[in-house]
């Protein structure tokens, strides 16, 4: 058996089992209290049910997110420069982006500009980080510690924004207990959901050869975490209340080549 089957096999029971006596020692108490909360429950619905929070939009589709991130990319690069007011207008002009799109992307999240004068640089990038949930350090888990996932894991990049690398997970023995060249540890990926509870994961990014891919998310999951991005070539299933985004380099270079296909066809 492939040392990722192997490993995969090995810690996929680890985690039913673990699983298992978790619901065991939490079903008496469950039982016990769940027909004294209940009652409870409905009651605090009622009463709370009219003055409930105005929630923010449930349905901001992926191309907002998107654009947020080009947008505070560009603000970022505007304070560096030092530039401390801008205008949508000003904002588009510069970075060859839509004005009126800016400005619709933002009134999602609220009022931030300011008639006569435009955005306040600091003040939008500080409220896009925390709209995006930059505002705190995301720790990180890379899964597959081949050669893209040991350039991911070394990225400064990813740091400077905020995502904290803790560790690298991979199947060979004679990586396990090694570093990265920038340190990050490589642990079993055996040790996955134990590593997640101790360091509080938040994200697991999967780089691993495709048919491995699935049984690796399946473990995340498992293990409790709700993001996932993968690099693996092939479409992944993980279950409602996780987010999971997809990375097909093999994609975007079919793009290309039909885009020159298509040049060639036409000269």
């Amino acid at each position: 058996m492939a040392p990722w089957e192997s490993a995969l096999s090995d810690a996929v029971r680890r985690s039913s089992s673990a699983a298992d006596a978790r619901s065991h020692r939490t079903r008496p108490f469950y039982r016990a209290s769940r027909d004294a909360a209940q009652g409870r429950v409905v009651a605090w619905r009622l009463v709370n049910r009219s003055h409930k929070r105005k929630q923010p939009p449930e349905q901001v589709s992926e191309l907002t997110t998107n654009r947020l991130s080009v947008y505070l990319r560009c603000l970022n690069e505007l304070d560096a420069a030092g530039v401390q007011t801008i205008s949508s207008q000003g904002l588009a002009t510069r970075f060859h982006l839509n004005a009126a799109q800016i400005r619709k992307d933002l009134a999602y999240f609220g009022e931030f500009g300011v008639r006569g004068v435009g955005y306040y640089v600091k003040e939008l990038r500080r409220h896009l980080r925390k709209i995006l949930g930059l505002d705190r350090r995301l720790r990180v888990a890379i899964i597959g510690a081949g050669n893209l996932g040991l350039a991911l894991a070394d990225y400064p990049g990813f740091r400077q924004e905020g995502f904290e690398i803790v560790g690298l997970f991979d199947a060979a023995n004679e990586k396990i207990g090694h570093e990265s060249r920038g340190g990050v540890p490589i642990h079993d990926i055996k040790d996955l959901e134990p590593v997640t509870r101790r360091e509080r994961l938040d994200i697991a990014v999967i780089a691993v050869p495709a048919p491995h891919a699935q049984p690796v998310a399946d473990l995340a999951v498992s293990a409790g975490i709700k993001a996932i991005l993968n690099f693996s070539p092939g479409a992944l299933v993980v279950p409602e209340g996780v987010k999971l985004k997809s990375v097909d380099l093999t994609v975007s270079l079919e793009s290309l080549s039909f885009y020159l296909a298509q040049g060639d066809s036409h000269g």
